[in-house]
């Protein structure tokens, strides 16, 4: 997470997961947590509502502009992937931080597969501004596993599963096949990642006796600044274990 610059970040993340799964790191955590991870110089971080408009990726580019802000989404999922490990992992043990290092090194693998692509496309991650209203989540849940896991995986990548479906293809339609097929495997992860989510906020809910539909419901309202509307992608959410009585929270 002190890693700044991106490709080492990526490629750090994707080696502490190897050394993990292989054994070779201790279940040990005594080094506080950083509250803002390092960034790079670029891209330039603007508030949400100072964003450039980027269209619907018709012409090639609002494609570029759309890739962009999906590589900035990725490169800050690495660090929340990681910090959910570092700050929640001692008290959920080893099951839970081999998870979510799992899904930061998926998360690298992305933001590597994306950067890539806007280098052929004779653009790069940072030649954009971006914002940075996802590790406002992180911030705003860092005091408890219960609400990073209702915000984080069960809303904010849970919308991916939503509109990447309607991105993959719009680039289908612009002939655009290379950045596609990236999306639909970024998409399939994701799934994975929210279902690690939603199981991992069910055994809490279970430790702690409470309805996983209501503490949700509860946590989104106190926890996340935006409204949770359609369209939902409806299948790709029962995958993941969103049901339709979770998404409703009642009991």
């Amino acid at each position: 997470m002190l890693t700044a610059e991106p490709e080492a970040k990526a490629m750090a993340a994707r080696a502490v997961a190897r050394r993990w799964h292989a054994g070779e790191l201790a279940f040990a955590f005594d080094v506080a947590m950083p509250d803002v991870p390092a960034r790079p110089e670029a891209p330039q971080l603007l508030p949400p509502n100072a964003m450039p408009k980027r269209g619907r990726g018709g012409s090639e580019r609002g494609r570029i502009a759309l890739l962009h802000a999906l590589c900035h989404i990725e490169f800050v999922a690495i660090d929340l992937a990681l910090d959910a490990a570092g700050r929640f992992g001692a008290e959920r043990g080893p099951g839970f931080v081999g998870d979510w290092l799992g899904v930061a090194a998926d998360e690298a693998m992305h933001f590597a597969l994306l950067a890539r692509r806007l280098r052929t496309l004779g653009s790069a991650y940072g030649a954009m501004p971006a914002h940075d209203g996802l590790w406002d989540a992180a911030r705003e849940t860092a005091h408890d596993v219960a609400a990073r896991l209702a915000v984080v995986p069960m809303v904010l990548e849970a919308r991916g599963l939503d509109v990447t479906p309607i991105t993959i293809e719009r680039f289908e339609a612009a002939g655009d096949l290379r950045s596609a097929r990236i999306l639909q495997r970024i998409l399939d992860d994701e799934i994975r990642h929210v279902r690690f989510g939603t199981s991992h906020f069910e055994r809490v809910c279970e430790e702690r006796d409470e309805s996983p539909p209501q503490l949700w419901k509860a946590l989104v309202e106190r926890h996340f600044r935006g409204a949770i509307k359609p369209p939902f992608n409806d299948s790709a959410r029962r995958k993941a274990g969103l049901s339709y009585e979770l998404m409703a929270g009642v009991a």
